[in-house]
């Protein structure tokens, strides 16, 4: 069997939303600025004001063989889509799709400038289509030539990003609900960096307050710091939050910041996760020997697809640290996580508003039933666009 197409699709749909899809957002590195801090003048997440109605577009990857075997990748961008095509399709063509440990070393060693970035976020897209492409032709789930089941299900954290995190009567509301959904951990995001001064600081330690109240004692709660505070701000925080018991402050710092982080989780309880914005066995493992991270956080979509990410745990293993990936793509991360020792990946991140994104164009679309992920049944990926959310596609244009 040979790899003989890259196709990349362009699908365009509409999302159904009940209110303003995306409430508030969370602090950002931006924020040192007030230009961008001043919620007046902040730039929108997107143009969509609507509340009844999104447009969407998204492009995916479909690798196709000489005997009509396929494998399927994304959601992506058209910067993305462009380099694919520009710069990665070529080394594809005639090669063995099942091969998935030499196209990605040919793939990396090919992009010498593309360690990290939207290069590698390319090549993992290329790489988690192989494995769709792979489950395919044996007819099976990916978990199953991961290492197969460890479980039957794996718990999953409502991740609440873009929901409002300013009026704690809506936040101690949504935490409610979600926890009679059957979740039993949620992640919020923190508003307020260090430029937000004393004010910004006291809403900050009122969410993790608000959370811990409504919660009660036995579920856990999840603190992210978005990349965007600094050592004496995190210290601070951490020592006024304490008390709520977070499972876990997450992206306390900048990604190339590791001697923060390791300073840090020094001065700190409450553990620290973190790389989500880091890419590779390499990336990880610069956490790993700083001793600077509890969990490590590598999104499957990014860091380098399923290959790389099962060489980042089991270098985390070694390190007796827990992995739990970003979670970008679900249909990805759960034939990771199902794989997976549960004391080493506890949790499966779900983010609630970016799945109802991401998820969007696929025909069997993963969603938490009371707060589990079911082992999946659909071969590889389960990456199969669904035609009838498809309005229209349209050949890629990337310009001359």
């Amino acid at each position: 069997m040979k790899i003989e197409k890259i196709r990349l699709r362009h699908v365009f749909g509409t999302i159904e939303t009940d209110g303003r899809f995306w409430e508030e957002r969370l602090v950002q590195p931006l924020d040192v600025y007030p230009e961008f801090r001043d919620t007046a003048k902040r730039v929108e997440w997107n143009d969509q004001t609507a509340t009844s109605e999104i447009a969407h577009d998204a492009y995916f990857v479909q690798i196709e063989t000489d005997e009509g075997v396929v494998g399927i990748g994304g959601p992506m961008d058209k910067a993305i889509a462009f380099i694919i095509e520009d710069q990665l399709a070529s080394f594809l063509i005639d090669r063995d799709p099942l091969a998935t440990e030499f196209i990605w070393d040919v793939l990396h060693r090919s992009a010498v400038h593309g360690r990290q970035g939207n290069t590698m976020i390319a090549i993992s897209a290329i790489d988690n289509a192989l494995w769709d492409l792979k489950g395919r032709y044996l007819d099976v789930p990916a978990y199953s030539i991961i290492g197969g089941p460890t479980r039957s299900e794996v718990p999953a954290y409502a991740s609440m990003l873009g929901y409002d995190v300013l009026d704690m009567g809506l936040v101690a509301e949504r935490a409610k609900q979600f926890q009679e959904l059957g979740y039993t951990a949620q992640k919020w995001f923190f508003r307020h960096g260090p430029m937000s001064g004393a004010e910004g600081f006291r809403k900050n330690v009122e969410l993790a307050e608000t959370l811990r109240k409504t919660l009660g004692d036995d579920d856990d709660i999840m603190l992210d710091c978005w990349q965007s505070m600094d050592v004496n701000c995190v210290i601070k925080l951490a020592e006024a939050i304490e008390d709520t018991h977070p499972r876990w402050l997450e992206e306390v710092a900048m990604p190339d910041r590791i001697d923060s982080y390791r300073k840090i989780r020094e001065a700190t309880n409450i553990p620290l996760s973190g790389a989500e914005h880091h890419y590779t066995r390499w990336g990880m493992k610069e956490f790993i020997d700083a001793e600077a991270l509890d969990i490590l956080q590598p999104d499957i979509y990014w860091a380098g697809g399923m290959s790389e990410v099962l060489k980042i745990a089991a270098l985390a293993t070694a390190a007796d640290l827990i992995t739990i990936p970003h979670g970008h793509s679900t249909n990805a991360g759960i034939h990771f996580s199902v794989s997976q020792s549960p004391i080493h990946t506890p949790y499966q991140e779900y983010l609630i508003k970016w799945n109802t994104i991401h998820q969007h164009f696929l025909k069997d679309a993963v969603t938490p039933e009371n707060g589990m992920i079911a082992l999946p049944t659909t071969i590889g990926m389960g990456m199969d666009l669904d035609p009838d959310k498809i309005e229209r596609e349209e050949e890629p244009n990337f310009g001359s």
